[in-house]
């Protein structure tokens, strides 16, 4: 029987685990210390991986602490023949999940970057590259180019709602999954281009 092709292959998944031992890691001993007092031999030590394997995943310790924590997810894939804000929510529907998955480890990092303000620029940098990575599907769905206007304001509009939808959801003491939340969030931009 052949394998799926979609299915990460027995390296692929090792690096995932890699990865995400060097992140927890990270966000746990930050977490205890503060992030100024944990070097990236400690987090190493921590995931049980050499100094040079803490290399091989991340340039600074800041960026496990924050980085792209949705790399794993891939580029969003807009659908076609829906209308653009479905399209949207139904592309980034893996990374919610992903996050819902990873419930505790999301709340351990929010944690830790609202403990460590220093995080806040590189918090930024990652997400401004997600929204531009956001922008370049808008702008292959709409048929226009990454540098047009509109799929800028898409993609920036619709990251100002999945923070909302991620904070709500961080904050929330319901057990309503991050998708709830994001669907919340995204019906109101619905509601605000049929308003008058």
């Amino acid at each position: 029987m052949d394998a799926d092709p979609t299915l990460p292959g027995r390296r692929e998944l090792k690096r995932r685990q890699t990865r995400l031992a060097l992140i927890t890691a990270a966000l746990r001993l930050a977490d205890e210390r503060g992030a100024d007092r944990v070097t990236t031999d400690e987090i190493s030590a921590a995931a049980e991986v050499s100094p040079r394997t803490f290399f091989n995943y991340f340039a600074t310790k800041e960026d496990a602490l924050v980085g792209d924590p949705l790399a794993d997810c891939g580029d969003p894939l807009l659908p076609a023949g829906r209308p653009l804000l479905d399209a949207l929510l139904e592309a980034l529907a893996p990374a919610f999940e992903q996050i819902q998955r990873d419930r505790d480890l999301w709340l351990l990092r929010m944690r830790v970057i609202a403990a460590n303000p220093q995080l806040l620029p590189l918090l930024i940098a990652a997400a401004a590259s997600a929204e531009q990575r956001l922008s370049h599907a808008v702008a292959e769905f709409c048929g226009c180019t990454p540098d047009h206007t509109r799929p800028q304001v898409v993609a920036a509009v619709a990251n100002a709602a999945v923070r909302v939808a991620l904070i709500r959801w961080a904050e929330a003491g319901d057990a309503r999954p991050l998708i709830e939340h994001a669907r919340e969030a995204f019906a109101i931009l619905h509601d605000l281009k049929e308003s008058r």
